[in-house]
């Protein structure tokens, strides 16, 4: 009675594990239990199997899981679960974070942590992200080598406000306190602005991926930054999802903004507007869009925007806005479907903020004109083709937009290493990019989205099993295989092989009479035989599945060639090049001065993107990198609320588990104590990083040459780290 057990009650549940369990009555061989969740159980002779001793570690919960005893999915997630539930959002898995999202405020940010965490070795200290961002620093300077922080995690878990507290570490020990620190601080409310939206999942969901280079000079201060964004929604501006919002800069500018402003610019409330209601849902509890457009136009006056700047870019937006109540009606002309735009307030004040005239809009929108064999051919729109221009147009006003405000933040956070600043400038790198996704239904995004998080599982992999298998087989250390999931074959059949799918995509889309049904042929034609790929089950059928490291996902074909090539018509480009607006004619430069031919040619959305990748990942492989994996307790977005399943799920999408299990054969090399001859206490960590007692070093070697080669060579591979000093 009152030992803990492991309880495997299956639930029928998709992640079934065993529970913890405590013993609460032994009686003729019946013994009674009681759960983690609260269930009671009886466990009877014949099915005695069910339940296991747990390991003393397991009962209260360790601060590193390499600690662990039960070294398996239930261990994991019962140890994350006792600690959330005592408040604990933060556990070790070696050097990998795990963060769980505590979805409120938690007094652990303050000043007097940022001092506590300053300088200290990862295990000194009890859990925290501070620790990480403290010793990506101190690698770099004491190492003089670039590191790297990859925050990983679905949506809602927690990987934005991370990358903000490392932020907040950096600039408080860098020492100097100095604008470009303020800067590089003032870019995240900008970013968040124009870049992320209150979706079912997550009240501020980042809908770009980001990369922040911060660049320090020899003494450790900061001395600039500059920020690449990936693959932004653009989608999101036109459409969005039950209960979902646009972004939030639409919402703060129609709160916050003066009347008088809002006048000239013809806007209302948020309700008066199509793009702004298609989720039902403008207000987001937890947001105060009146503070937070404060807080915008704050930030954009210290990143050097401009007055002017700023009511430009307040008039694209607005024009957005009018664009999306413009009202079409069918019509028919020569037995052809065609439409017109009702004129309306909403198409004067829209051509009026862009600076062009109203006809012209009308024209744009409603019609097509072809080039053949040197002649203009002019063929009308139907409806449907209508709106989808228009929305093709908002789309690129915003894309492009939001392309010229990331560039005009790094020209103010950016500094050019001089020739002789170029050998002593470090750098570390903030990687807040979007986590796996899985919806009911999954087009071109997803794809992108998962083929970035293929690459990341891959470097994942490649530095955590790989690289240290290959260094136990250098140090001829006797070790067992360890099962992990290799995702080479997946990204070679996405993007590595000849023939793979984003080249096929990519060819199909350069086809004029390429269509997404020839594009879906031509992939179940080359990779119907891959173990990798789900072909659809009948020819009526337009969705291919994919199997990723995370699991298979199916994506729906339609619309995959009209996104990926993501091109305006040349009558779009015309319309903006009669402009008397220099701001969006400044935004749509590129493609204004390409020709029509030019234009055909210009790289589709996924080159771009798998372009973008590959330099990021160059990047990251000449770094030093610390993991830190977010991970959402619940879908319920509710403070200290935790769903087992739910952890299960993500633990499994995040590979902590893989992580757990390299250290079974190892562990040993964790919990080797190091004693003097006489039995004294242990010698602590920090009497070796200052250099005291330094001779016990050759006891313990004499020691260890007593053992099995092995172990000593696991030994060293402990001791390793602190020979560096």
């Amino acid at each position: 009675t009152g030992d803990y057990v492991w309880l495997d009650h299956k639930t029928g549940r998709e992640f079934d594990v065993p529970v913890g369990a405590v013993v609460k009555l032994c009686d003729s061989g019946q013994i009674q239990v009681l759960d983690d969740e609260g269930q009671e159980h009886w466990i009877f002779p014949q099915n005695a199997t069910n339940i296991k001793p747990m390991h003393p570690t397991s009962i209260h919960g360790v601060q590193d899981m390499i600690r662990l005893g039960d070294l398996n999915e239930a261990g994991i997630l019962r140890n994350l679960l006792i600690r959330y539930n005592e408040h604990v959002i933060y556990t070790y898995t070696g050097s990998i974070l795990v963060a769980v999202n505590p979805y409120q405020l938690l007094p652990i940010y303050t000043a007097d942590h940022i001092r506590l965490y300053t300088n200290k070795k990862i295990g000194e200290m009890p859990p925290h992200i501070f620790a990480i961002a403290d010793n990506c620093y101190f690698n770099m300077q004491r190492n003089n080598k670039d590191q790297c922080c990859i925050i990983s995690g679905e949506s809602g878990a927690g990987k934005t406000e991370s990358t903000k507290l490392i932020l907040q570490f950096l600039a408080a020990i860098s020492g100097q306190h100095s604008w470009i620190e303020q800067q590089v601080l003032e870019a995240t409310p900008i970013l968040e602005a124009f870049g992320n939206a209150k979706t079912i999942r997550n009240d501020n969901s980042s809908r770009f991926g980001k990369y922040i280079d911060i660049h320090f000079n020899k003494r450790g201060a900061i001395e600039g930054a500059k920020i690449e964004q990936y693959l932004l929604e653009k989608s999101r501006v036109c459409r969005q999802a039950p209960d979902e919002r646009n972004y939030h800069v639409f919402y703060c500018m129609l709160k916050g903004m003066a009347p008088e402003m809002k006048a000239k610019l013809g806007l209302g409330l948020a309700t008066d507007y199509s793009y702004l209601t298609m989720g039902n849902c403008t207000e987001c509890d937890g947001r105060n869009d009146l503070r937070e457009y404060s807080s915008i136009l704050s930030a954009m006056k210290v990143l050097m925007f401009t007055e002017t700047e700023i009511w430009e870019i307040s008039k694209l937006l607005a024009a957005i806005l009018h664009m999306g109540n413009l009202r079409f009606e069918a019509r028919t002309y020569d037995n052809l479907d065609a439409c017109v735009v009702v004129r309306s307030p909403d198409l004067v004040t829209a051509a009026s903020l862009m600076e062009v005239e109203p006809k012209d809009v009308m024209v744009c929108l409603t019609t097509r004109t072809l080039i053949t064999r040197g002649e203009s051919v002019t063929t009308p729109l139907s409806m449907n083709q209508g709106l989808d221009v228009r929305d093709a147009f908002v789309k690129g006003i915003y894309g492009r937009l939001f392309v010229w405000i990331v560039d005009k933040i790094n020209a103010a956070i950016y500094r050019p290493p001089s020739c002789e600043s170029s050998l002593i400038r470090r750098s570390m790198g903030l990687l807040d990019i979007f986590g796996f996704e899985n919806f009911f239904v999954n087009s071109f995004e997803q794809l992108c989205i998962n083929f970035a998080n293929e690459n990341l599982q891959q470097f994942f992999v490649r530095h955590v099993f790989k690289l240290e298998q290959k260094e136990y087989n250098l140090e001829d250390i006797s070790w067992q295989h360890i099962e992990f999931t290799d995702n080479q074959d997946a990204l070679d059949m996405i993007a590595n092989k000849p023939m793979n799918i984003i080249s096929l995509i990519d060819e199909e889309s350069k086809f004029p009479k390429g269509t997404d049904a020839t594009m879906l042929y031509k992939l179940n034609s080359q990779h119907k035989l891959n173990c990798n790929y789900i072909p659809p089950k009948n020819s009526y059928e337009t969705q291919f599945g994919i199997q990723h490291f995370a699991g298979v996902v199916h994506y729906e074909s339609r619309g995959f060639l009209e996104k990926n090539r993501d091109s305006l018509h040349t009558d779009i480009i015309q319309l903006v090049h009669s402009s008397r607006n220099k701001f969006i004619k400044q935004i749509f430069q590129a493609d204004v001065a390409m020709g029509v031919e030019t234009r055909k040619r210009s790289p589709t959305l996924s080159s771009q993107f798998k372009r973008s990748l590959e330099m990021l990942m160059r990047t990251l492989s000449v770094c030093q990198p610390f993991f830190i994996r977010c991970i959402k307790p619940n879908e319920l977005k509710k403070p200290m609320v935790s769903v087992a399943e739910q952890l299960e799920a993500e633990m499994l999408g995040l590979s902590i588990n893989e992580k757990k299990e390299r250290r079974t054969k190892t562990k040993i090399s964790c919990v080797f104590t190091i004693n003097s001859p006489n039995g004294a206490r242990p010698f602590k960590k920090i009497a070796f990083i200052k250099g005291k007692r330094y001779k016990r070093f050759f006891h313990l070697e004499e020691v260890v040459f007593e053992l099995y080669r092995n172990l000593t060579h696991l030994a060293k591979l402990q001791w390793k780290p602190f020979f560096s000093y």
